[in-house]
């Protein structure tokens, strides 16, 4: 995971630097949107639920990033890389847009390993992008 967060962070610096200059309306900042895709399947039981969704919002994410996020919901499709067989699971997908920083990656790698601990799952989904925004 450090390695993970360490090469992340390092990517960011890079893109922030090339695109600082290319924000085109005047408020807009140089800033990392990041999406993370959630499974709500678990092994042996039923979905995470509603309560249990609140509570990793409100304990997690909301207090890695205190700014703000938006959670929407989603159908995602996977293949089980054990038994090859595709898999259809309800899912949320979290958009964060953050100030770059140095502890963002770690940040984002503390959500992912909490989640995928919490309720057994092998892996969350991220995408990361550098993007101009203005709030």
């Amino acid at each position: 995971m450090k390695r993970a967060a360490l090469a992340l962070s390092a990517w960011l610096a890079a893109c922030f630097a090339a695109q600082a200059e290319t924000c085109l309306v005047r408020d807009e900042r140089p800033m990392v949107e990041a999406q993370l895709f959630f499974g709500r399947e678990i092994d042996g039981r039923g979905p995470v639920t509603k309560t249990e969704w609140s509570d990793f919002t409100a304990n997690v994410i909301a207090k890695k990033f205190p700014d703000g996020f938006t959670v929407t919901d989603g159908e995602g499709s996977w293949r089980d890389p054990e038994s090859k067989a595709a898999v259809q699971e309800d899912s949320k997908i979290v958009l964060i847009v953050a100030k770059p920083s140095h502890d963002l990656a770690a940040k984002l790698d503390d959500v992912i390993a909490t989640y995928k601990s919490r309720f057994r799952q092998h892996s969350v989904g991220l995408i990361t992008r550098s993007v101009c925004a203005a709030f």
